[in-house]
């Protein structure tokens, strides 16, 4: 099999032919595009995710903290707790175990989030040190926002840079590759990147200010997050290549490992759909936080508006840019 993500025909049929028990408390099930699961508890509802590390070799602690907490803001909610799962091999030492636990504790205490517990083992089953979390948040009772929540019309809005954990991962695990077309100060910058990856403060505002829906660009990047929240939605969209926010330093670095940043590992961006964009981004620029207009929800198909106006049709993701170095 390929490397990366189950491809959308996979994963459907593997949700599809394996959920046997449907309980009422379980409001938000699993689902393509949907990320969380929430539970009911009467006045609130708990909200659940979980994600492992597997493209990345450095800062793989802070990484594990922030792709967990993102998919819990997504829905708009609180995250709350983390459970840790390390599996290393034999080759691994207990100072690499233990500066991926510091890592996770110093991103933790950022985001106020209690590590509640987890499982640490040494196994012959990895040839190198796997992280997987799982994170908990709350929200109070039917204000979970849902990737399945995008009508037409609304507009399609970006915040901050895209790729920025791609670039940032490039910096850090291609250091002498990426130094070939970036200052010492700008791959400094790439690298700095990963302070820029957790979303909870957005999600949580989005949610709070009134977003239909909202997902994090993950794997795939923001096609295969916008090809996420469509089928999800049942619904269509229409987006401009000139329109997404991609940083010079981002655009150098993949031009130069020959990456396509539209479907390049974004943690830290969140997309969002909401039917007053220019509004939406107006108050979200007053929390502090940059966002960009890419498109809109249409019906139909999902369609990218390339840099020639020339439009393409976008396809389930694939695997994402980063396992094609």
């Amino acid at each position: 099999m390929k490397v990366g993500k189950l491809d959308w025909n996979e994963l459907k049929q593997l949700i599809e032919n394996n959920r046997s028990v449907n309980r009422e408390d379980v409001r938000v099930k699993s689902g393509i595009g949907e990320d969380c699961s929430v539970i009911s508890f009467g006045s609130l509802e708990c909200v659940v995710s979980t994600d492992p590390i597997t493209g990345a070799d450095k800062n793989i602690g802070r990484l594990a903290v922030h792709i967990n907490c993102n998919d819990i803001a997504a829905s708009g909610a609180e995250p709350v707790g983390l459970l840790v799962t390390i599996l290393a091999p034999e080759t691994a030492t207990l100072e690499e175990i233990s500066e991926i636990m510091r890592e996770i504790d110093e991103e933790t205490k950022k985001l106020n989030v209690e590590i509640l517990g987890g499982h640490t083992e040494v196994t012959r089953a990895v040839n190198k040190i796997v992280v997987s979390c799982t994170a908990i948040g709350k929200i109070k009772a039917m204000k979970a926002v849902t990737t399945a929540g995008a009508k037409i019309g609304d507009d399609i809005i970006v915040t901050k840079s895209l790729c920025l954990e791609g670039s940032s991962i490039l910096a850090n695990d291609y250091s002498q590759r990426a130094s070939q077309v970036l200052t010492p100060e700008e791959l400094l910058e790439a690298i700095n990147y990963i302070d820029k990856l957790s979303v909870v403060e957005e999600g949580i505002a989005a949610g709070k200010i009134g977003a239909n829906s909202m997902h994090d660009i993950t794997e795939g990047g923001v096609l295969g997050a916008l090809w996420e929240m469509a089928k999800a939605s049942n619904m269509g969209f229409l987006v401009y290549e000139e329109k997404m926010p991609i940083s010079e330093i981002t655009r150098r670095l993949c031009k130069h490992f020959k990456i396509d940043p539209l479907k390049f590992i974004s943690s830290g961006s969140m997309l969002i759909t909401a039917e007053n964009g220019q509004e939406f981004v107006h108050l979200l620029q007053r929390c502090g936080i940059k966002s960009t207009i890419i498109g809109k929800i249409t019906e139909g198909k999902g369609i990218l508006v390339d840099a020639n106006k020339v439009e393409n049709e976008v396809c389930p993701p694939e695997r994402d840019e980063l396992f094609l170095i």
